[in-house]
């Protein structure tokens, strides 16, 4: 059964979500590990071998953060949309949206700061989001590995019905931690520098936590009684899924321009992308949204040379380009 149409459609800007609200979203597991210190979370602060550490390192996160929070040295901006889509083979079609509102839960009353300029991107143009309605195309990649019987090889856009559904997409970052990695790096204060840079990282995740609960029981609004721990939701026991291009549903880092121009991100969030996909400034995380129940992570994994024809071919682009793009992928 396919989701039901958005409680509020269109696209919404959130300028200054509360940076407090964010804290309680935070996945401690992924912290850790970019410390290289093994084990999940509550647990490792009480293992044998690295708990002390990471019980040091965490007390030491734990003060930087209520520092960042009273003292609010960063800003966290997104950005989310929902967009009347269709599936057209492994295409999803989704028709741009004109509405963009500022508003949401934590939204603070500063300004937002400005935009860095652009930055070159180096990928063909998608069809402009402009708001005259205009179809947008997200060509999407299906599996060709051998399975049991009766096991289908899955494409995201099998979650999207073939016509009158929906499909979303989000990009939120962080801004404000420039400032304080110079200040760290004056001081040659190298601990607090990564440090601050973890967290920063830990912050966007969490945005892209709470964000897309606030899509699921209010914007979508599918789930409006949903009542989750955070720890039922880092194990992703909610409806929908969020999959980003680069990942193993979306292997190919190149939907992102056409994902920031439906969304208007570098307008409504700062957030720019380099020549290579890369999102700027780097605590940073965009997406899409599926709502269908039955919508699941799972991995494209090697692409056969049919495939890669037949995706040039719906990506406009000349078989080379599209090499390149999938390069990791090839068989």
């Amino acid at each position: 059964m396919k989701p039901p149409a958005p409680v509020k459609p269109g696209v919404h800007v959130f300028a200054d979500w509360d940076l407090s609200d964010l804290r309680d979203y935070i996945d401690w597991t992924p912290f850790f590990r970019a410390w290289e210190l093994a084990g999940n979370f509550p647990a490792i602060l009480t293992d044998e071998v690295v708990g002390e550490s990471a019980s040091s390192l965490y007390a030491d996160a734990q003060a930087m953060l209520d520092t960042i929070v009273a003292e609010k040295w960063l800003t966290p901006r997104g950005v989310a949309g929902l967009w009347p889509a269709r599936r057209v083979g492994d295409d999803v079609v989704v028709t741009a949206s004109p509405s963009r509102k500022r508003e949401g839960p934590g939204v603070g009353t500063r300004s937002p700061p400005p935009a860095r300029p652009r930055m070159a991107r180096a990928h063909p143009q998608p069809p402009p989001a402009s708001g005259r309605g205009e179809d947008v195309r997200l060509p999407m990649l299906r599996q060709q590995i051998a399975k049991r019987e009766g096991r289908a090889n899955m494409c995201l856009a099998d979650f999207v019905d073939t016509q009158d559904d929906w499909f979303g997409g989000f990009a939120v970052g962080i801004h404000g931690i420039d400032d304080h990695i110079a200040r760290f790096k004056a001081d040659n204060d190298d601990y607090n520098d990564i440090l601050l840079k973890a967290l920063a990282d830990r912050f966007a995740e969490a945005f892209a936590e709470r964000l897309h609960k606030h899509v699921r029981t209010d914007l979508w609004g599918y789930a409006p009684d949903e009542q989750l721990t955070n720890d039922a939701m880092i194990k992703e026991q909610y409806r929908g899924i969020r999959p980003a291009p680069g990942y193993p549903a979306c292997p190919d880092h190149s939907l992102k321009p056409i994902l920031f121009d439906l969304l208007d991100a570098p307008t409504a969030t700062g957030l720019e992308l380099t020549e290579s996909f890369a999102m700027f400034p780097t605590a940073a995380v965009s997406g899409f949204y599926f709502g269908h129940p039955q919508a699941e992570y799972f991995g494209v994994a090697r692409v056969g040379r049919d495939q890669l024809e037949d995706y040039a071919a719906r990506r406009g682009a000349d078989l080379k380009t599209a090499e390149r793009w999938l390069r990791p992928n090839l068989d």
